[in-house]
């Protein structure tokens, strides 16, 4: 089993190439399918989660072509299958974003109802109400979403609440819809506006993706094109908070900095140094004594969820009390308890950490529970003194490409070992002792 093995204390310093939004891409190659023509994406970045959505597509039919890591060529001429089993969604809940896609462009889908994830339940119930007022009949049985409709035809939704994945699949169910359909209380992520534009760059017409009303002005058929995903603010805003736990100097390129705003607004909170450029963001922390500060979750342009657990890290280090508030997933500070075994003074009660800075953590022996938890925890190993060892790092490898590459490159010490190699293990051990 492969883990991470870290030594920390050394302040990390240089620049880090940010690859494209894995979130971004899980909505557009769903949307490759709508349209015969070859789609060609570009800038995915190479994790787990992205490879196993190309299958899956693949396995209903699709054609994909891997033109080089980053991108790949879609034809959804040869999809002949409109039910994708439960193996996919077990291994990636966005798989059904091809509910949206199949049921928009063939008119029936068959997708395994995706289950709860460690970091919390996330109800479908929202994708459920825009199909059906799309025209869409929906039965759930024996674990499966079947959806169909002889016809989908524009209308209105409101949200009951804001909704990323539901605000992704009734823009791909819709846009081929006969007449208008207008979204009030979308979701605004930057991925929703990212999908947005490559559907209009196919032929669509949907205008306001970004902001409370998105209209969608249904068209006959999707053609051709070639879209660039947009960076991924969840792995810039992962290396900036990196940079200011080791109280280095990072700098993320290839960004977007308007997307880091509510990320980098809390760093200069805390006494960090942002410096923006057109395509880059900097994060100076060397020297600085950290502040305490107050974060809650929201929706875009709201504190991200994705970033929760980084920012704990952050703050465990910090001077004062903290409290870190989280409005959108009941279960994500499953962390807590491995910060604790380093040293970090953190409690919860409800939705809701308290967090008390210490001088410095400890390393330990911790395990990463998801994804975004995983990345906090190699964060938090950095910052420690001594020896640190992660388990659990197939979480992390889902949606960072290169992730101990990367911070190797920006002076970590860090390095990923398989805990059956005995030699790669008595090394790591010599080292530490």
């Amino acid at each position: 089993m492969e883990q991470y093995f870290i030594r920390g204390g050394k302040p990390l310093r240089g620049v880090v190439d940010i690859c494209g939004a894995k979130n971004a891409a899980l909505a557009l190659i769903p949307a490759a399918i709508l349209t015969d023509e070859p789609v060609i994406i570009s800038n995915l970045p190479d994790v787990s989660d992205i490879n196993l959505l190309l299958d899956a597509i693949a396995q209903i039919g699709a054609t994909v072509e891997r033109i080089d890591r980053h991108t790949a060529r879609i034809i959804g001429a040869t999809v002949n299958s409109y039910s994708l089993n439960y193996e996919y969604i077990s291994k990636i809940r966005a798989s059904y974003y091809l509910l949206g896609a199949l049921l928009g462009r063939f008119h029936k889908a068959e997708v395994a109802m995706p289950g709860g994830c460690v970091i919390g339940a996330r109800p479908i119930d929202q994708h459920i109400k825009g199909f059906e007022a799309l025209g869409a009949s929906i039965d759930l049985e024996d674990g499966q979403i079947k959806a169909q409709a002889d016809e989908l035809k524009g209308t209105h939704i409101y949200f009951d609440v804001v909704s990323v994945g539901a605000t992704i699949n009734v823009l791909l169910a819709a846009a081929m819809a006969d007449g208008i359909t207008i979204i009030e209380n979308p979701a605004k992520e930057p991925h929703v506006v990212d999908l947005a534009n490559m559907l209009n760059s196919m032929g669509a017409r949907i205008r306001g993706a970004g902001t409370d009303v998105i209209r969608i002005s249904g068209v006959q058929k999707l053609h051709s094109t070639e879209y660039t995903v947009i960076p991924d603010q969840i792995e810039a805003g992962t290396f900036l908070m990196a940079g200011a736990a080791t109280r280095g100097d990072v700098t993320v390129n290839n960004v977007i900095p308007k997307h880091l705003e509510s990320i980098t607004a809390k760093l200069e909170d805390i006494g960090c140094e942002i410096v923006e450029y057109d395509e880059a963001v900097r994060v100076i922390a060397d020297g600085c004594i950290l502040k305490n500060t107050h974060v809650k979750t929201l929706p875009y342009p709201g504190f991200p969820t994705d970033m929760q657990p980084q920012m704990a890290v952050v703050l465990t280090l910090a001077e004062g009390m903290s409290t870190v508030k989280e409005s959108i997933f009941e279960n994500r500070f499953k962390y807590a308890g491995e910060l604790a075994r380093m040293g970090a003074k953190i409690k919860i009660e409800s939705n809701t950490a308290m967090i008390t800075g210490v001088r410095k953590l400890k390393g330990a022996q911790v395990e990463s529970p998801d994804l975004r938890a995983g990345a906090a925890l190699t964060i938090a190993g950095l910052a420690a003194e001594g020896c640190t060892q992660v388990s659990g790092i197939q979480f992390i490898q889902r949606g960072y490409e290169n992730f101990e590459d990367k911070l190797r490159r920006i002076g970590a010490d860090i390095c990923k070992i398989d805990t059956d190699d005995e030699a790669a293990m008595d090394d790591y051990r010599q080292r530490c002792s």
